[in-house]
């Protein structure tokens, strides 16, 4: 069955967009079958992996007003093993639109249902706003990676983020969890960097994933060409730092299901100790 992460902050430009189209397609990359649904308007998930939905063409909007099934509007990226969800402009409709509908907190995770057995991992762009469409995404999920961006203010909101999680858990999910918090946009020449993933390490401890995303410009011209970091620039510190991550992820998916790091993936990081380091050249703390 899918291991199903929704990736929220209600804060805009923490890298949640980033994060969701590289994880997903480092994860392709190291074998596993992903499925990256785009529940953001704005599009981008879908734009950065090359893929435009035309007005006839069906996406998120139409998957959670059951005017079809999620197979159905499900698109291969042509990047193996990994599959998109795609959506555009007129998913913003479906804040207003889902408001009447019974069970509207559920209806994307219903549809996702019949999915779960053909992926190892389902991936949701949550937008910047913890509206219906990033409900829904949360009622759906096994858990939630919170990108924040390591900036003053970046752990002001997060605080209100995970108030709304203990509540969709205790109302509406009782299995979602906290999959863990990424540090973005890490830059070690600066102060504030380091002072924040510091600050966040101290109050979250083990649930901060080691690995951190580093500023890079390669990281930012990716979505123009329609690629993942991983095959934009498969070499540079942002893809490197992407596949890391996704080894992490996997290595703590295995860990829960009761494999240890004694896995035939034994080189990815453990997530026991409470203090993490970047495992990178070039985006350790100085």
């Amino acid at each position: 069955m899918a291991r199903t992460i929704a990736i929220a902050n209600q804060k805009g430009g923490v890298g949640k967009t980033t994060t969701a189209i590289n994880v997903s397609a480092a994860l392709a990359g190291l074998g596993q079958k992903i499925l990256l649904i785009d529940a953001d308007p704005q599009g981008n998930a879908s734009s950065g992996l090359g893929v435009l939905a035309g007005p006839d063409e069906l996406t998120t909007y139409e998957v959670l007003l059951g005017e079809s099934g999620a197979a159905e509007a499900i698109r291969s990226t042509g990047i193996e093993g990994l599959d998109l969800l795609p959506s555009d402009a007129r998913l913003a409709g479906a804040e207003v639109e889902l408001v009447p509908l019974p069970d509207r907190e559920r209806v994307l995770r219903k549809a996702l249902d019949p999915e779960g057995e053909r992926y190892d991992f389902i991936f949701m762009d949550c937008p910047p706003s913890l509206g219906f469409l990033t409900l829904n995404a949360l009622t759906a999920a096994r858990s939630v990676l919170v990108p924040i961006q390591c900036e003053y203010y970046a752990l002001e909101g997060l605080g209100r983020l995970l108030e709304t999680v203990e509540r969709i858990k205790a109302s509406l999910n009782p299995d979602l969890e906290l999959e863990g918090i990424l540090l973005t946009m890490y830059d070690n020449r600066l102060n504030l960097s380091t002072q924040v993933a510091a600050e966040a390490r101290h109050y979250f401890g083990s649930r901060v994933y080691r690995t951190m995303i580093p500023r890079n410009v390669r990281l930012g011209e990716a979505p123009s060409f329609g690629k993942p970091i991983t095959q934009y620039d498969r070499h540079c510190i942002g893809a490197e730092s992407y596949v890391a991550l996704a080894k992490e992820i996997l290595g703590n998916d295995q860990e829960s299901a009761g494999e240890g790091p004694g896995s035939s993936h034994s080189s990815t990081p453990e997530r026991g100790n409470k203090e993490r380091s970047i495992e990178r050249a070039g985006d350790a703390p100085g």
